[in-house]
C-alpha cells in the first residue's frame, strides 16, 4: 500500500492515515483503499446497492485518475464505500466531461472502529502505460472535509492536476 499525504491546507481531523494501491488487470483495474482512525467521527454513506451516481465526491469517497502517458485524455473513478460509483471522461484538464463507459464495477469493504478498507474490481477499457492518481475526501460528522493524494500541486487541493498522477501502471507487465 501507498500511503496518501494530507493536503496542507486542511486541518488535522479524525483519520490518520490513508493508503491506497492499485493493479492493471486485463480488463480494467484493481484498487484498494484503506482509511485509519476514528471512524466515529467520520460520515461514511450507507451501503446501498452498487450502481452509478453523480456528485459521490461531496461526502467521503475514494478517486482514481487514469490517464495514459503522453496524453491529455483521462478518465476518473469516484468510489464510495456505499457501493455506488460514478465514470468519467475528460478530453484535457476538466475540459469535455461526460460519462465513461464501464462494463462493471464490484466492491468489497471491511469496517471497525478505527480502519474502513474498500476493494473494487474495475472492468472497463483502459489505456497503457497510464499515469495514474489515487485520491480520498474525507467527511467528518462536524462537515470539514479533507483532501489526501500521492501528491499535490502548489495552491488549493487539485485532484485533476497531472501533478496529482504519481503512479505509474503498466497492465502489460
Amino acid at each position: 500500500m501507498i500511503p496518501l499525504i494530507l493536503h496542507p491546507s486542511c486541518e488535522k481531523g479524525p483519520i490518520t492515515a490513508i493508503s491506497a494501491q492499485i493493479h492493471g488487470t486485463l480488463d480494467g483495474c484493481n484498487a484498494e483503499f484503506r482509511i485509519e482512525g476514528d471512524l466515529s467521527r467520520v460520515k461514511i454513506p450507507q451501503h446501498r446497492a452498487s450502481g452509478r451516481e453523480d456528485d459521490l465526491w461531496k461526502t467521503t469517497c475514494f478517486e482514481i485518475f487514469w490517464q495514459p502517458v503522453g496524453g491529455a485524455y483521462y478518465r476518473e473513478f469516484n468510489l464510495s464505500p456505499s457501493s455506488r460509483w460514478a465514470c468519467y471522461d475528460f478530453d484535457d484538464f476538466r475540459e469535455g466531461m461526460r460519462d465513461a463507459p464501464v462494463s462493471a464495477i464490484s466492491f468489497s469493504s471491511a469496517a471497525s472502529s478505527n480502519e474502513l478498507l474498500l476493494k473494487a474490481s474495475i472492468a472497463s477499457d483502459l489505456p497503457d502505460p497510464a499515469q495514474v492518481a489515487l485520491n480520498a475526501i474525507i467527511e467528518d460528522t462536524d462537515g470539514n472535509i479533507q483532501f489526501w493524494a500521492l501528491a499535490f500541486p502548489p495552491g488549493k487541493p487539485e485532484f485533476h492536476s497531472v501533478d496529482c498522477r504519481t503512479k505509474k501502471v503498466d497492465r502489460s507487465i
